[in-house]
Formats: structure tokens, C-alpha cells, sequence
């Protein structure tokens, strides 16, 4: 009877058709696996801007609850960039796991420092930019709406004394009543405007002036969203802010508040940051 061999060449062949099944089954099996348990969720940080406090997150926290995210929305002093930045990153400081940073307005300024100058640096895995200042080291609020769009001056801005001496600045502004809703919320009922108006927190003047240490979005994937309605900082300088970022943007026809009248999209776009983590 006669025996038949396989050549070397056709055995090498036939080993690496094997390995390349074997690992392939391997490799679909834990992607099957991290399908069934994709690990926890990052923890999202909310953070308020100037005029407004952690309330108007609210529709967005529930939106991100009901997902399965946890969410934190800590209070900014409002004191200034440097101490409002030390403060958040106190924050950051305290939590686990991976993060993803979502800024509001001049609250962009703050994360954009405290997520560089946190313990926790590592874990911020994005940085979600709603209608908010997006600043290179050594810029300051001031410097950061150069082209036509808001309606902030002096002449839409009630001044008063600090009550309290950590406001270095000595005053602190808010927006005049009468101009509140067509700076912050044209796309919201008078009603709501007026009392979003009388419940604003203040911003000390250092919050203008102060210049950013830190621009984490260097290093940080970014995503952004671009009310097209904005009065505040104005849509044009935003866009620009975010191209400068490379942020990944999407833009709604909103108010400055964009996230009491589109929740669902500044929920979305945290959603897409937080599966690229």
C-alpha cells in the first residue's frame, strides 16, 4: 500500500490556515464578549457656565440616566478661571474610572484647565463643548467672541459690588433682565425666561479677563455643539473655536441654552463621545 506525505511547503500552508482560524475564532469571541459586558460607563461631569447654575443641566441628566450613565453636575463658584479651574479639578480629583467633560459656555474655559491639572488627568477620555468658550493657552474669555454674534457689552450687563471678598475682582456682572432672554434663551417661553433671568448666579469680572493656563483639548478627543441661534458667544466664534480643536460638531437651531430646549441632541453627541472612550 502506498503512503502519502505531505511536502513541507504544504504543511506550512495548512498551519497557517489553522492559525489564522483558531485566532480569528479567538478574536470574534471577545468581541462577542466585550458585546455582552462592554465594561462601566464613564462617569459624566457637568459643568455650568456663567449666568446660569447646575439646574439647566437637568433635562440632560435624565436623558443620560435613563441610558445608564452616572452624572454628576457640580456648582461653579464663578469666582474666576484660576480658582473656579482648582475647584473643579477638586472634583475630578475624587471620582473613578474614566470621565468625559461636558462644559457649558464659560464653563469651557474651566475644564478645558481642570481636566489638564487634575490627578485624574488619565481618565478624561473626551471633552464635550455645548455652546461654550474653547481657549488656547493664554486666552481669556474677552478675546474669544472677535466676530459678530453676541450681544454681551457693557451696555447689556447690570454690575454690582461683590458681597464677599473671594471675588478678586472686587464686582461681579449678570445679564440685564430685560436683555436675558435674547442673549441666553430666545427659543424659550417668556415666562421661563424671566425667572431664569432672576435666578442667575453671577460671574465675577476676573471670569473675563482671566487667561487660560491649560488647553486640554491639545490632548483630548473634542466634540462640540453649535447653537446657530446663540446670542451670547455667537455661532460664528464658536465654530471657529471648534474647528481650531479639531472637535467633531453638530449644529442645532437653538438659544445659547441649548440644553433646555435640545436636550436630546447635547445627550447624542455625550453618547458618541462616550463610545469612542
Amino acid at each position: 500500500m502506498q503512503s502519502h506525505s505531505i511536502s513541507r511547503p504544504v504543511a506550512g500552508v495548512i498551519a497557517i490556515v489553522l492559525t489564522f482560524l483558531l485566532t480569528s475564532g479567538a478574536a470574534a469571541d471577545s468581541a462577542r464578549e466585550r458585546e455582552r459586558n462592554p465594561g462601566p460607563k464613564p462617569t459624566v461631569v457637568l459643568v455650568h457656565g456663567a449666568f446660569a447654575d447646575a439646574s439647566s443641566w437637568n433635562a440632560v441628566v435624565d436623558g443620560l440616566r435613563d441610558r445608564g450613565f452616572s452624572v454628576i453636575a457640580p456648582a461653579d463658584p464663578l469666582r474666576g478661571v484660576q480658582s473656579d479651574s482648582a475647584y473643579a479639578a477638586s472634583i475630578l480629583d475624587t471620582l473613578t474610572g474614566p470621565l468625559i467633560l461636558i462644559e457649558h459656555s464659560y464653563g469651557g474655559i474651566i475644564i478645558s484647565n481642570a481636566a489638564a491639572i487634575t490627578h485624574n488627568a488619565q481618565n478624561v477620555k473626551a471633552l464635550v463643548f455645548v455652546a461654550a468658550f474653547i481657549p488656547d493657552v493664554g486666552e481669556a474669555a474677552q478675546d474669544l467672541s472677535p466676530l459678530p454674534g453676541s450681544l454681551i457689552s457693557p451696555s447689556t450687563l447690570q454690575l454690582r459690588t461683590c458681597p464677599v471678598a473671594s471675588c478678586a475682582a472686587g464686582a461681579e456682572a449678570c445679564i440685564d433682565p430685560l436683555h436675558f432672554r435674547e442673549i441666553m434663551a430666545g427659543d424659550q417661553p417668556l415666562e421661563k425666561t424671566q425667572l431664569l433671568a432672576a435666578t442667575q448666579r453671577p460671574v465675577s469680572l476676573t471670569g473675563f479677563s482671566d487667561r487660560s493656563e491649560f488647553a486640554a483639548w491639545h490632548t483630548v478627543p473634542s466634540f462640540s455643539i453649535v447653537p446657530t441661534e446663540d446670542h451670547a458667544i455667537g455661532a460664528a466664534n464658536e465654530r471657529v473655536m471648534a474647528q481650531r480643536a479639531h472637535a467633531q460638531t453638530i449644529e442645532v437651531k437653538a438659544s445659547h441654552l441649548v440644553m433646555l430646549s435640545h436636550p436630546e441632541a447635547v445627550v447624542r453627541l455625550i453618547e458618541s463621545a462616550a463610545a469612542g472612550h
